[in-house]
């Protein structure tokens, strides 16, 4: 059984509950990951994670969700094969990367 942290993981939840309902309603578009892929966004997944498996105890599988999240806004920029199916759409968002949002559009 994972130690959880449980004042971190509710700070962060709290945190992407937050950028969900508040921030990422205005924005008008979704990560990249998802984008590509379809499926839950990076935060609906790193939420999943960390009450899953607690923040400190996921941080290998968020890392892994960012890189994921990188790879997928790489292929879409780049109109690579993965990209297949997106109908050539722009994509426009934030990357999930690491620590700090980074704005990137595609197309």
């Amino acid at each position: 059984m994972p130690r959880h942290h449980p004042l971190a993981d509710r700070l962060a939840l709290k945190t992407i509950r937050f950028y969900q309902r508040a921030l990422s309603p205005h924005k008008g578009f979704r990560c990249a990951h998802a984008a590509l892929h379809g499926g839950e966004s990076c935060s609906a997944a790193v939420a999943r994670i960390i009450r899953q498996e607690g923040l400190r105890e996921g941080r290998g599988h968020i890392a892994a969700r960012f890189v994921a999240c990188r790879a997928a806004h790489d292929a879409l920029r780049s109109g690579s094969p993965l990209a297949l199916g997106t109908g050539g759409m722009q994509v426009r968002g934030v990357c999930c990367c690491g620590p700090l949002p980074i704005p990137f559009r595609c197309g």
